[in-house]
């Protein structure tokens, strides 16, 4: 179990079965090197079982053509047996599951990278955002569940770890990076995610380098930059301001530096390359912001269930970044920037996503199959956003080529090394987006 080569990852559930009765299983997501289920099983009454049902026959035809059964002396049913006990987390219902799921799997390969890669941890640049925030509190839930199956000693002898400091400061290191941009709803959010999650923590302003790239490049072009011309320019280079510090923390501490971008952000290329983008692994590129919201929001008022005490343990101080609507915080305060105005709602961006990478839906069919699936928003508000997001997708697969290693969680993925391969120079759709009706 855990992970394998850096991206597939492997959950070590393993049975024994006789006639669809569990007799033993292994337990899923182990943090631990071996997993054994054992039961003893008498093959020949097995067997016996397995010939009489199907060689005996049930009925027979006399000489006058009618039916007559067979009377068949059917081996006596054992009395049934107790099913293995399992984990509570087992029982909960598939959304909660889910979600369960997904902590335990993102926990164990993030255990098993870090391990593997003879690392000693993660950094994240947390911007007081959902994306970060969700990264760096999944190598927190590596901690706590390693630690509950391993024990302190384990978790520590597993991962080079000092078994008498905490672990959370240890393998995580986040920094907030702010600029004149950033605002205090953000700043405040970072401090109370990384005060929560035990991890070392700075806060670097980023604003006097920026303004010496920005004077740099003016003097050098000979004129100012300004918003209305130069939007792209002045976002991307404060995003790729950021990334020089945030690689020092992770040399310093030789510690692997996560990039936070999930699977909406790569479809459309919602990220900076050498940006936000930077990082030796990409935890979350696998799943969806819709997802990764309704992960935060249950993570917040739920959590996983731990067997040490058989309830939840949720983390109240991520209510900080549920309340807030996604942004990337790249323009001035008082343009209001919002990812979701930028782009179109995360909701439909994700069905249009899943309907064509996973479905082969061509555009048409993704506009048919989407209406009425979002009755707020009629054909005519949905058209322009799948033009807008097929004309994203095909512009920016170079960005999907460069993403970190991702990890493989779903039927669908977007890494083009593994899963879905597309070309650098694609076309344009051009004709069907056209005819969209």
């Amino acid at each position: 179990m855990g992970n394998e080569s850096g991206r597939a990852l492997y959950d070590g559930g393993s049975y024994i079965t006789v006639d669809g009765d569990i007799e033993a299983a292994t337990e899923r997501f182990s943090f631990r090197d071996v997993e054994i289920a054992t039961a003893s099983i008498d093959l020949e009454v097995v067997r016996r079982g397995y010939r009489r049902t199907v060689s005996a026959p049930s009925s027979v035809e006399d000489p006058a053509g009618s039916r007559v059964d067979v009377p068949f002396d059917w081996p006596k049913a054992a009395p049934p047996k107790p099913r293995p006990a399992r984990p509570a987390w087992e029982g909960l219902s598939d959304s909660e599951l889910t979600f369960e799921e997904f902590t335990r799997v993102e926990a164990l390969a993030l255990f098993d990278y870090m391990r593997k890669s003879h690392s000693r941890g993660y950094v994240v640049s947390l911007s007081g955002g959902a994306d970060s925030a969700c990264c760096a509190t999944l190598v927190a839930q590596m901690v706590r569940l390693g630690t509950e199956q391993l024990g302190a000693e384990g978790l520590a002898d597993s991962l080079g770890l000092d078994a008498t400091l905490p672990f959370g400061a240890q393998v995580l290191t986040c920094a907030y990076q702010p600029t004149e941009n950033s605002g205090d709803v953000t700043r405040n959010a970072a401090a109370q995610v990384a005060e929560a999650l035990g991890a070392r923590y700075f806060v670097i302003d980023v604003q006097p380098m920026l303004d010496a790239y920005r004077s740099a490049i003016e003097t050098s072009l000979g004129r100012a930059l300004d918003w209305d011309r130069d939007d792209i320019t002045l976002q991307n280079l404060q995003a790729r301001v950021r990334s020089p510090s945030i690689w020092a923390f992770a040399n310093e501490a030789r510690q692997i530096l996560i990039a936070t971008s999930n699977r909406s952000e790569a479809a459309v290329g919602y990220t900076t390359m050498d940006g936000d983008s930077s990082g030796g692994l990409a935890p979350i590129s696998g799943v969806d912001k819709t997802f990764v919201l309704a992960w935060l929001a249950w993570m917040e008022k739920t959590g996983p269930l731990y067997a040490a005490t058989g309830k939840t343990s949720p983390i109240p101080a991520l209510s900080v970044i549920t309340a807030q609507r996604p942004t990337a915080e790249l323009r001035p305060q008082s343009a209001e920037q919002r990812d979701e105005d930028d782009l179109m709602p995360y909701p439909v961006l994700d069905a249009i996503e899943e309907l064509y990478i996973r479905d082969r839906l061509a555009p048409q069919s993704v506009l048919d199959a989407l209406t009425g699936r979002f009755p707020e928003y009629p054909r005519d508000v949905l058209i322009p956003w799948i033009r807008r997001f097929f004309q994203l997708w095909v512009r920016n697969q170079w960005k999907r080529e460069r993403i970190a290693p991702s990890f493989h969680l779903d039927d669908e993925n977007l890494d083009p090394k593994t899963w879905c391969r597309y070309p650098i120079l694609g076309g344009d759709w051009g004709e069907e987006l056209d005819a969209l009706s």
